[in-house]
């Protein structure tokens, strides 16, 4: 198999998911300084941080479907992964890990029998370092956390302290067009820039078909 670079594979992944529409939160969130927007900018993203905010509190796909982690952001040391939305208290599967090195992704993909979440990490020269699978990872129900210097913050507001917004979701545009950017606030008080981790992960905001992309088609497409 060949070695890929990420943005290779991580453009291959993209096709997985159809761009849709998504509500917006209503009322927005109050973004501070222009961290985020300036990310946004420099990734070619037409998107208003303070404006463009999606309602969305939790995803579900296909069984099959994969998907692909992307990590930006100062909070170097900050974790990222899935849970199950409707779990009472939920186990974290950890996807995007705070010790990766700049240039490192993940590919993640559902699968059943018995149902479980796979998640590989690659590095920079799309090198596998590490596969985990992860059993009872529900496709149907989840959302995303990140869990930083000011412990776990979830994508659903209820679970977050005050019930406040520490996830902040965006459709992305323009090469990025189909997938999602979670804009994560690990600190420990309400508000903030919400730039301290950044997610790009290629999955549509809104329920619609998803195209499968396993693991095992990953391999056979890049052989």
């Amino acid at each position: 198999m060949h070695r890929l670079t990420s943005s290779l594979l991580f453009a291959f992944l993209l096709v997985a998911a159809r761009p849709a529409a998504a509500a917006l939160r209503s009322p927005q969130v109050p973004v501070a300084g222009s961290a985020l927007a300036t990310f946004f900018a420099a990734q070619g993203q037409a998107i208003n941080p303070a404006t463009d905010q999606q309602d969305l509190q939790q995803l579900s796909v296909a069984p099959g479907t994969g998907f692909g982690f992307i990590a930006h952001g100062p909070d170097v040391t900050a974790d990222a992964g899935i849970y199950n939305t409707l779990a009472a208290s939920p186990p974290l599967y950890q996807v995007w890990p705070g010790a990766a090195e700049p240039g490192w992704f993940t590919v993640c993909s559902f699968r059943t029998a018995p149902i479980r979440l796979v998640v590989n990490l690659f590095d920079a020269q799309s090198a596998i370092q590490g596969t985990t699978t992860y059993l009872g990872a529900d496709p149907s129900a989840f959302g995303i956390y990140g869990l930083g210097a000011g412990g776990t913050v979830y994508l659903q507001d209820a679970r977050n302290p005050l019930g406040a917004a520490r996830i902040l979701t965006y459709g992305g545009t323009g090469a990025h067009q189909g997938s999602t950017w979670f804009a994560i606030e690990t600190g420990s008080t309400t508000g903030g820039d919400f730039a301290d981790l950044i997610l790009l992960v290629n999955l549509a905001l809104a329920s619609v078909d998803v195209e499968h992309a396993s693991w095992g088609t990953l391999k056979r497409r890049f052989r």
